[in-house]
């Protein structure tokens, strides 16, 4: 069992870079991506990876890429699933890492392995997940729980979400702009049998990105 980890300070959310993720195809067919969770600087990654959406396309970010320090695994043991939209996704892991929060792959959901608390001790704190969404054509996990022509979450308050076979259910959404996000501490409240899932907001426009959804869910 992963240990519980301690709230963070609010001085370290002003820090942390929070940016929903952006994609855009191009004549070519591959998506362009930039990173879900905005870092301040490049990183490398495997020249040879070639990753690509729930629908098999390719895509590529376009700007930071993810920090290999974040020992991110794209598939753990567990599902991150929502019944009512369709959702069925393999549930991987990550940590922050000098303040970037930044899933590397475009078909799972990750949960924050220091942030909170694991999904299986979930009884004792929030497990947050966080995943891509993509524009102009893309299918990341987000898409799923978004409505991107009214500009809210496509989930409804009341809707299961089941996360490594532990079931919550809805109980608010909210868009929250990528630039205050980091300060907002109801979202970063550690709280037993609390589950927050993040993911951008995409524009119905196609343009990049400028909210972040965040849905709050409660176990049983």
């Amino acid at each position: 069992m992963t240990p519980r980890h301690s709230p963070r300070s609010t001085s370290r959310w002003r820090r942390l870079n929070i940016v929903a993720a952006s994609a855009v195809v191009v004549a070519s067919g591959m998506i362009i991506v930039s990173a879900v969770f905005l870092a301040p600087r490049a990183h490398s990654v495997d020249a040879d990876s070639h990753p690509t959406d729930l629908a098999g396309n390719a895509v590529q970010f376009d700007g930071a890429t993810p920090n290999p320090r974040a020992s991110a695994t794209p598939s753990g043991t567990g599902r991150f699933q929502a019944p009512s939209v369709g959702l069925d996704v393999p549930l991987g892991s990550l940590d922050v890492v000098d303040d970037e929060l930044e899933p590397p792959g475009f078909t799972s959901a990750y949960w924050v392995r220091n942030l909170g608390v694991s999904p299986t001790d979930s009884a004792n704190g929030t497990v947050f997940v966080v995943m891509h969404s993509l524009r102009n054509g893309g299918e990341g996990p987000g898409n799923a729980l978004i409505d991107v022509d009214d500009g809210k979450a496509r989930i409804a308050s009341g809707a299961s979400i089941v996360v490594d076979d532990v079931e919550y259910h809805v109980v608010s959404s909210e868009t929250v702009d990528k630039g205050q996000i980091s300060r907002d501490q109801s979202v970063w409240a550690d709280a037993p049998g609390r589950l927050v899932v993040i993911t951008c907001l995409q524009r119905p426009d196609g343009a990049p990105s400028t909210d972040n959804m965040v849905i709050e869910a409660t176990r049983g």
